[in-house]
């Protein structure tokens, strides 16, 4: 196959769509060019050939007697790599890969996913939980769900919700806390790498977040939630973290108030490429399981 390198395989492209449609117009159509282009590549293809492949006449571009078996082989040649890219793209239908943080992954998305899966039994969901901002479209990866303000270059972001922030602690340590005021007096657990803080949270005649203790201190939310529970102290956690926790009783909110942040959750697919419909699927089922639960509400107290 080494006689494939003397030509690109666009200029073999173009041949064979100005043999079957019998058009530099109709096939520059189907290959997303202009007709120049498509005349540029069938005029290389004639040099490195050595003859002529086509006469050009009032009815359109007319096979010569000697290129029409070359024509036909790229014809079945191309039907062929067709055919394996359509194999291809159906195999990789069947497998869904979706870059997520791994705190939204563990605390929210892996409990809800069965739900998806029995409506969708012929479809994979691979998780690719990591911290790196994975490229949709690149590695295999479909969409992705990230946190931020929706401006990432290369991408489509659609806003899924905004994220909402709220005190959360153990149920005793709730029965200290009448007024925000009171967060002065029991620890305050902290997440080192938080892209929100408590000036978020609080109003403007409520304490400073500088104002409020000390308290143990990590490096991860997850980390931070379950010190929650267990008693340690109050934690600023965000909705889809705490949601769960608070449904089973390992921690309440000790007041009624939630904010959002800037920031906000989305649903992040590489610009100008269609979904395919296992990543539609996938969007449609977890926005209405947003919906559902009806986070990303805010609330005054």
């Amino acid at each position: 196959m080494q006689n494939l390198n003397r030509l690109p395989l666009r200029a073999l492209r173009a041949v064979e769509a100005v043999a079957r449609l019998g058009s530099l117009t109709r096939a520059a159509e189907e290959l997303r060019v202009s007709a120049g282009a498509v005349s540029q590549q069938v005029a290389h293809a004639e040099a490195v050939i050595g003859f002529t492949l086509f006469e050009r006449g009032p009815r359109g571009m007319i096979t010569t007697p000697r290129a029409q078996g070359v024509c036909a082989q790229l014809t079945e040649g191309f039907s062929l790599l067709s055919q394996a890219m359509e194999l291809a793209e159906g195999e990789r239908d069947e497998v869904l890969t979706v870059s997520v943080s791994p705190i939204f992954a563990a605390r929210w998305l892996i409990w809800r996913l069965p739900a998806f899966q029995a409506a969708h039994p012929g479809l994979k969901v691979r998780l690719d939980a990591s911290l790196a901002l994975v490229p949709p479209g690149r590695g295999g990866v479909d969409l992705c769900i990230r946190v931020g303000r929706g401006t990432w270059p290369g991408t489509s972001a659609e806003r899924l919700i905004p994220e909402v922030i709220f005190p959360v602690c153990a149920p005793a340590l709730a029965e200290r806390l009448s007024s925000p005021a009171d967060l002065r007096n029991v620890p305050i657990i902290r997440d080192a790498h938080a892209i929100f803080g408590w000036q978020d949270w609080l109003a403007p005649a409520e304490p400073k977040s500088g104002d409020l203790p000390d308290g143990p201190v990590f490096s991860d939310a997850s980390l931070c939630l379950d010190a929650a529970i267990s008693g340690s102290g109050v934690f600023l956690a965000f909705e889809t973290l705490a949601v769960d926790a608070l449904a089973h009783g390992q921690i309440v909110e000790p007041f009624s108030r939630r904010r959002a942040t800037r920031n906000s959750k989305w649903l992040v697919t590489a610009e100008g490429r269609a979904l395919p419909p296992p990543a539609r699927h996938f969007r449609n089922w977890l926005k209405q399981e947003i919906q559902a639960a009806r986070l990303g509400e805010e609330r005054e107290g």
